[in-house]
């Protein structure tokens, strides 16, 4: 295990409002608030004290919406006002990591920071420390940008894709170029070359490297957010967010700053990673039982029934007969019941709920 490096910081990614995860993720109460695997954490929690084995605890910050303020005091109570930073306006990761590493560079210009999101599932922490260190190490002696990657077990659309140099003998080796969610014909592709790893949105560096990026990339972003250097870390700093941040391009760090800077390695993960981004993903974490359904906060009695997620809200008695491969999802007076293949509609379903029955129910 690593010794805590005073150098390191974090930056926690808890802003999304997980709508595939509807009707548990509302907006109210997204997903990263939830214990959506049935462990006694949520995955804030979870990932927070993931982080803590690596860097400081009072050096990890939280990036989320200002409305979620009082949820992140509540599930991370040690927590200190001024590291959670409160978005005031949807702009996308670029500004949010840009004000953050303004923040962490004005308190320690030598630091390296990790960007990392809330909501992802890592069993092997171990492992994940082992790697971290490795992508660290990269960033702090090189001035380079390093992300993790991930092996690749299906051509799946849904990620963006790292091409690296396999030939690279470093553990952190040289990346060739990102890609944005491609199609299933170009994902096939990739995973046969067997040089293409899946984007795990986990990015490392040192805050003037990537301030720097801004610099170069982005100019005009760097230029509204270097405003508020004299009330970063102060009480006056929120004034400023809630006036500036709405000023700032919605466009995310991967197009802003990773496709264009010329330095950037990746480390292939030697962890188990799962971004748990739908309720597949969450049946393919969870436990099964004979007939490989996943069972979360239910009491059950299936018959003809396999491949299907069934969670409750408070330890429901279910009885299903005759489905394979479906969704149940029970929440404060919502009953979901949609075949997994169309888990990639429940964003769609999510917004006709509230057109037809108010905006309260997601």
């Amino acid at each position: 295990m690593s010794t805590k490096n005073k150098n390191y910081y974090a930056l926690l990614m808890a802003g999304g409002v997980g709508s595939r995860f509807w009707p548990v993720s509302v907006e109210a109460y997204p997903k990263q608030f939830h214990d959506m695997l049935g462990t006694g954490e949520t995955l804030l929690q979870k990932t927070f004290s993931r982080l803590a084995k690596f860097v400081p605890e009072d050096q990890i910050l939280v990036l989320t919406n200002s409305k979620y303020n009082a949820l992140v005091k509540e599930q991370i109570p040690q927590i200190a006002q001024k590291n959670i930073v409160l978005e005031s306006a949807m702009r996308n990761t670029a500004p949010c990591i840009l004000l953050s590493a303004l923040k962490i560079e004005k308190e320690n210009p030598d630091a390296v920071m990790i960007v990392a999101p809330s909501d992802a599932w890592i069993e092997d922490e171990d492992a994940f420390v082992h790697d971290l260190q490795i992508a660290f190490d990269a960033s702090q002696e090189e001035n380079v940008i390093t992300t993790i990657g991930i092996q690749p077990t299906f051509p799946n659309t849904g990620y963006g894709y790292i091409n690296y140099d396999q030939a690279d003998t470093a553990f952190a080796k040289a990346v060739k170029r990102f890609t944005e969610k491609p199609d299933y014909t170009t994902a096939k592709q990739f995973l046969k070359s067997g040089d293409y790893l899946w984007n795990a949105g986990m990015f490392i560096w040192s805050a003037q490297t990537v301030l720097n990026g801004f610099k170069t990339h982005l100019p005009e972003m760097y230029a509204l957010f270097a405003k508020g250097i004299d009330v970063y870390n102060t009480p006056e700093e929120q004034e400023f967010i809630n006036t500036q941040y709405p000023n700032a391009e919605n466009i995310s760090i991967d197009y802003g700053i990773m496709e264009k800077h010329k330095h950037v390695k990746v480390v292939p993960a030697t962890f188990d990673w799962n971004d748990l981004g739908t309720w597949g993903s969450l049946y393919e974490k969870t436990d099964k039982n004979q007939d490989e359904n996943a069972i979360i906060n239910a009491r059950v009695i299936t018959s003809n029934t396999s491949g299907t997620i069934i969670r409750t809200e408070s330890n429901k008695v279910v009885i299903v007969d005759g489905l394979q491969d479906y969704i149940i999802v029970e929440k404060e007076g919502v009953l979901m019941i949609v075949p997994k293949s169309k888990e990639q509609d429940i964003k769609q379903i999510r917004n006709a709920v509230q057109s037809k029955f108010g905006r309260n129910l997601g």
